[in-house]
């Protein structure tokens, strides 16, 4: 007689991953910390990847900034003026690398539309008869205020097929400029393509022993063109050095000094260093050659 009770031994000791996953997150998380310690969890399972939790992490941040938090400041804006003509500003598109480009009427808080470089290519073939004009070619410019939050701005950025958007103070003026791609590096990271210069090398010199530096070189390779002996144990990049000193994430222009080298934050986001300045001591030797 069958034993009806008796259940197959095959898998039933193995949870399946809809289990595990239901596992880890009971109880609910109550609030973000908690959901991040959760997505910890699932990582230290190995129920999602580094890359993944990132990414998640990176949601939750954008859903909680406004445009004014990762927007790229008006100082920093590359325009075309409306009275310049082709000869003049090809150089300023060619030179960027950007793809789209306000066109500013007098000054900066007078935009009067957006041009596409690519909307220049039928021009550069003489497939259009007649003089080139801006006015033929520029797109409507879309404002949006300081205020507004990320999330909802990334929808219409996707539902309307638009890529960018000036960014307008509460008095009116423009303060600055917001892409999709920069919405997408807040989750993804940075995106880089092909007219990045080939990451720009990871260290340039500025002058004498004055070095820009990116915040993500591999410490191996730190050590080496630095003739330096971090712990290549206790860092995979540079900015991980810099980040065991500090214990929190740092702004823009602090310091950290680790003898021979003085370290300053050049550039940062929410979520990580971008580039750091190092000045080194004098007469450090530098593969060979001692610093000034």
């Amino acid at each position: 007689m069958s034993d009806d009770t008796h259940q197959p031994s095959n898998g039933s000791s193995k949870k399946t991953f809809l289990n595990r996953l239901i596992h880890i997150f009971n109880p609910e998380p109550k609030n973000k910390n908690d959901l991040v310690d959760v997505l910890t969890d699932a990582q230290t399972r190995e129920l999602i990847n580094p890359e993944t939790k990132q990414m998640i992490e990176g949601v939750l941040e954008v859903s909680e900034m406004r445009v004014r938090d990762i927007m790229i400041p008006r100082s920093q804006m590359v325009t075309i003026d409306r009275n310049q003509n082709l000869d003049e500003f090809l150089p300023i598109i060619l030179e960027s690398g950007h793809s789209r480009f306000p066109v500013v009427n007098e000054d900066i808080d007078h935009v009067d539309g957006i041009l596409l470089a690519k909307d220049l290519l039928a021009f550069g073939f003489n497939n259009i008869e007649g003089e080139f004009s801006l006015n033929d070619i520029i797109r409507p410019a879309i404002i949006v205020p300081e205020s507004k939050k990320v999330e909802p701005l990334l929808k219409e950025f996707r539902s309307n097929r638009y890529h960018m958007a000036l960014v307008a103070d509460e008095y009116g003026g423009i303060s600055g400029v917001i892409t999709i791609e920069d919405i997408l590096e807040q989750i993804v990271g940075e995106i880089e393509d092909e007219t990045d210069d080939e990451i720009e090398e990871d260290i340039k010199v500025l002058a004498g022993n004055v070095y820009l530096v990116r915040a993500l070189t591999e410490l191996a390779d730190f050590n080496d063109y630095f003739n330096s002996d971090f712990d290549e144990k206790s860092a995979d990049t540079i900015a991980g050095i810099i980040l065991q000193q500090l214990n929190h994430m740092p702004q823009k222009g602090e310091q950290v000094n680790l003898a021979p080298f003085d370290f300053k934050v050049v550039t940062t986001d929410t979520r990580r260093m971008q580039m750091l300045q190092v000045t080194v001591a004098k007469k450090h030797n530098i593969n060979g050659k001692v610093s000034d």
